[in-house]
């Protein structure tokens, strides 16, 4: 039977679900515009004032605010609260450019932990069980957002943080751990030391994950549950928002609930801007109607994917969003080609390869390489070059059927790519451009 952590309001009938959206909307947008210089010029600029939004009906008509809007106005130029009223920043990790930081009221944070909370409860998580959390602590938003949820819900809370992978087993098994919070490329890891260790499924008590911060594939969601014997939930959510909790899977496993009654999402064409009907894949824009300290409207994320508007069999009538796709702006371009990494990841899990490898790309006389580095699994691993050689040339065919380019293949030795106990680093693009 699904739990729900918030019955009424997350299945809420679609038109009252629209009547709350329409009405904190224009509460929101008043805020803003009252509250937010640097907004109030962008809607100026564009000829549009509260009185022209009366619902979500409107929302097209306001100006998108995108990444390089919130470094532009680093660090206070999108306060919707001031200082004082302020407890807490997160911040994103600056690593494509200048840090974005975000800031909470205690009301903020309250309403982020009940997102989190749902997320948790839809895993089946309940005040019975012991909530291990590995996302790391601090600035990034994984840690504190499911820690907050994790007690909203009642559990035993175990703030684990990320690393020390001997020590997040040894809590697992020594405190019963039930549900497991990291990235994907975590909790592959520790699902692969868990085996070298000689330990299966039935040696340990998880029996959920919820698992976000980064693109995964449903290959991988499949290998993970396999190894760690578990059911794999995914979440989405982005510092700018708030962080994790944004949207988040039911059991249903077929997509992940947008919590509406926080945030209205809308597809849009990347190029031109129009927002697509519904259905249409392409670029996630958001509008965060009910936080206070750090409110965006129409924040482009820049992940491409599609809404799913059909009921779900888990009883919520929230719309769901499909895994990202990709990103609008950190898709690769090789030779003409656009490429996702997940597409690569695909290839090499279905050929039985583990879910570690980078892709490489550089230039060399005017023209793009891909090069794909896999690791193999122990089984195997062998010092046969003949045997390599002949598996490199199957990804290189696997490879060349789902992009439609020719890539390079250097299968390596188990472990011998580093390990990242955050966001894997799965891209290294050398080209200069």
């Amino acid at each position: 039977m699904e739990r729900y952590y918030q019955p009424k309001l997350e299945t809420m009938p679609r038109d009252q679900l629209r009547a709350l959206q329409d009405e904190r909307l224009v509460k929101q947008v008043k805020h803003v515009w009252d509250n937010v210089p640097y907004y109030r010029a962008k809607m100026e600029a564009k000829g549009v004032t509260p009185e022209d939004i009366k619902g979500v009906a409107d929302l097209h008509k306001l100006p998108f605010v995108t990444k390089a809007d919130l470094r532009d106005a680093y660090p206070y130029g999108l306060m919707g609260k001031p200082l004082s009223e302020c407890v807490r920043i997160h911040s994103t990790s600056g690593t494509t450019g200048k840090r974005v930081v975000a800031f909470y009221t205690q009301h903020d944070i309250d309403l982020w932990e009940d997102c989190c909370a749902r997320a948790l409860t839809a895993a089946g998580a309940t005040n019975e069980d012991v909530c291990q959390v590995a996302y790391g602590y601090g600035l990034f938003t994984g840690g504190a957002g499911l820690h907050g949820g994790s007690h909203k819900v009642g559990c035993l809370t175990i703030p684990i943080s990320s690393g020390n992978t001997d020590r997040q087993i040894g809590f697992i098994k020594d405190l019963s751990a039930t549900i497991l919070c990291c990235t994907p490329s975590y909790a592959a890891y520790l699902g692969e030391s868990m085996k070298e260790l000689g330990m299966g499924p039935d040696d340990i008590p998880l029996k959920a994950g919820i698992f976000g911060a980064e693109a995964w594939s449903e290959e991988m969601r499949q290998d993970i549950q396999n190894t760690l014997g578990i059911k794999a939930y995914d979440i989405y959510g982005l510092t700018e928002l708030s962080g994790p909790g944004v949207a988040f899977e039911c059991s249903a496993q077929s997509g992940m609930h947008i919590n509406e009654d926080h945030f209205i999402a809308e597809i849009i064409d990347p190029d031109t801007g129009e927002v697509l009907p519904e259905g249409s894949k392409g670029e996630l824009v958001f509008t965060s109607i009910t936080k206070e300290a750090f409110p965006l409207l129409r924040y482009r994320t820049r992940d491409i994917c599609q809404l799913n508007y059909e009921p779900c069999p888990c009883g919520r009538t929230h719309v769901k969003m499909c895994k990202p796709m990709g990103r609008s702006d950190d898709m690769l371009i090789i030779r003409g080609v656009n490429v996702f990494p997940s597409q690569i990841e695909t290839v090499l899990l279905n050929h039985g390869y583990a879910a570690n490898y980078q892709i490489v790309v550089d230039r060399v006389n005017h023209s793009d390489t891909l090069e794909v580095r896999v690791e193999m699994t122990p089984e195997m691993f062998t010092d046969n070059l003949g045997q390599i050689d002949k598996r490199q040339k199957e990804l290189v065919a696997g490879l060349r059927s789902m992009l439609g380019l020719a890539a390079k293949v250097t299968l390596v030795a188990p472990k011998s790519i580093v390990r990242s106990e955050g966001k894997a680093v799965r891209i290294i693009d050398n080209r200069k451009i």
